[in-house]
C-alpha cells in the first residue's frame, strides 16, 4: 500500500509530534490547511501537521458521483456505508502513523483529527492502532464501526474529545451522542462540546482544537 498523498506542514526545524488530519467527503487535504496557523505552534513545538488527500470514490447517496472520499454513503444513518473502503481508509491511516514512528516521533506524540467521515476513520484507526497514541479528536463525525468494532489494548487510555454542531441537518447531534455513548460502553471517557452551528468548523471551536492539541502534546 502506497502513502496517501497529503498536505503536510512542518512548524519546526526538527519534528517532536505529528497531527494526522482527515478531512471530510468531497473535501481535500487543503481544507483544514488555513487552520493550522490560528493553531499557535511555534518553531519550539516542532509539530508536523499531515492532511492527507482521500481517494475519488463513487457516493451513492449522491446519486453515484465521483469525489474525494474515505468511503461510499450507501444512505443516511449511522451504519450503511461500505465497511470495507472504511476499514481500507484505516489501513492507510495506520501506515502515515507507522512513518511517523520511523521517522522518530514516539507513538504517544501522535494525535489523529477527523472531520464528518474522516472522524468516522480515524475512530476506527486511533482505537485499533497497535501502539499507545496521543489522542482523537472527532469533528462533526460519527461511529458507523462502533457496534463492530474490537479496540486494541494498547489505546485503552486514550484521550478521546468530540466537538459537533447542535444545527448540524447532515450529522444531526444524536449521532455525536451516541459516538459519546458508545465510546464510554467502551471504558473510554471523551471529552463532548456542542457549538451552535451547522455541519461546519467555527472560530470558537478553532480556539477549542488548539487548546486541546496544545495539551495533549505539551
Amino acid at each position: 500500500m502506497e502513502i496517501l498523498p497529503a498536505v503536510e506542514i512542518h512548524t519546526g526545524r526538527e519534528d517532536k509530534s505529528a497531527v494526522i488530519w482527515l478531512h471530510g467527503l468531497g473535501a481535500n487535504g487543503n481544507d483544514f490547511e488555513p487552520i493550522i496557523p490560528e493553531l499557535g505552534f511555534d518553531s519550539e513545538a516542532g509539530v508536523h501537521f499531515v492532511l492527507p488527500h482521500a481517494p475519488r470514490r463513487s457516493i451513492t447517496i449522491n446519486g453515484g458521483m465521483v469525489m474525494p472520499a474515505w468511503f461510499d454513503i450507501i444512505k443516511h444513518g449511522e451504519r450503511h456505508i461500505d465497511v470495507a473502503q472504511l476499514l481500507a481508509s484505516t489501513a492507510a491511516v495506520h501506515k502515515l502513523i507507522d512513518r511517523e514512528i520511523a521517522n522518530g516521533i514516539d507513538s504517544e506524540k501522535i494525535v489523529l483529527v477527523g472531520f464528518s467521515q474522516g472522524g468516522a476513520v480515524c475512530l476506527q484507526a486511533a482505537l485499533t492502532y497497535d501502539k499507545p497514541l496521543g489522542g482523537l479528536l472527532g469533528l462533526s463525525t460519527f461511529f458507523p464501526t462502533a457496534e463492530a468494532i474490537k479496540p486494541h489494548s494498547a489505546n485503552a487510555g486514550l484521550p478521546v474529545q468530540i466537538y459537533h454542531g447542535t444545527e448540524d441537518a447532515l450529522l444531526p447531534e444524536w449521532m455525536a451522542q451516541n459516538t459519546v455513548k458508545y465510546l464510554k460502553g467502551m471504558g473510554y471517557n471523551p471529552g463532548y462540546r456542542t457549538y451552535p452551528m451547522g455541519h461546519s468548523v467555527c472560530a470558537e471551536e478553532i480556539r477549542d482544537i488548539a487548546d486541546w492539541l496544545h495539551g495533549i502534546l505539551a
